[in-house]
């Protein structure tokens, strides 16, 4: 075991030393905890807000969609259509583990109010399922390139409507079409969030503009 992480199960940077907050970031399908590790000394970040960053690794399992490949994945997709990629038994398996890693940061002694949920993609997609139906208020919410996988009915939805959500997604996402993104937004706000909403000309990624948005961000609900 590494010395410097005591937890095997995801990969942790601090941006500085003492961190007064902590970042519990979920990558996308296929890909593993290293995934955003990159983007924490682009995020500039001052001194003032050194920030503990937590990158889970999803379970590894069979995906319908890639020929049932075993790969590292937040729940399983059968198909790319709407109704397809809701794996409703991997969700709230992977919703628990999500859980689990804020227990962790709350005994590193984060309380929720200094915990941001953040993910992209399918990470994103736990992030929000999680946050629609937690009576946890987190410090914010951060869903990139993403979409609410699961719909939320009647008696499901206990999340905190005050809490400061920022959304990204590229117009020319081939892989999570732009109109998934967007009407999950219109969803949350719906919901009565407030939803700082990005766009970018981008694919399925992020880009040197979101990294800059995102920093300020963060800056602004955990200053």
């Amino acid at each position: 075991m590494d010395a410097t992480n005591p937890d095997p199960g995801a990969v942790v940077v601090e941006s500085g030393t003492d961190p007064v907050a902590s970042i519990i970031w979920l990558h996308g399908l296929g890909a593993d905890g290293h995934d955003f590790e990159p983007i924490v000394p682009q995020l500039r970040l001052s001194g003032n807000l050194p920030l503990r960053f937590v990158f889970p690794h999803a379970p590894v399992r069979p995906v319908t969609v890639n020929g049932g490949m075993a790969m590292r994945a937040w729940y399983d997709i059968v198909s790319l259509d709407s109704e397809g990629r809701a794996d409703a038994a991997g969700i709230a398996e992977s919703s628990a583990l999500l859980e689990n890693y804020v227990a962790r940061e709350q005994a590193r002694g984060f309380d929720p109010g200094r915990i941001v949920l953040a993910g992209f993609s399918q990470g994103g997609a736990i992030v929000l399922h999680n946050a629609l139906r937690s009576p946890t208020r987190y410090a914010g919410l951060m869903a990139l390139s993403t979409y609410i996988a699961l719909p939320t009915g009647d008696g499901d939805f206990v999340g905190n409507t005050d809490v400061p959500v920022f959304m990204a997604h590229g117009t020319v996402d081939p892989m999570v079409p732009y109109a998934g993104g967007r009407s999950s937004a219109d969803a949350l706000t719906a919901f009565g969030y407030t939803v700082d909403w990005h766009e970018y000309p981008m694919a399925h990624g992020v880009c040197p503009q979101e990294i800059d948005d995102i920093s300020g961000w963060l800056v602004r609900v955990l200053s």
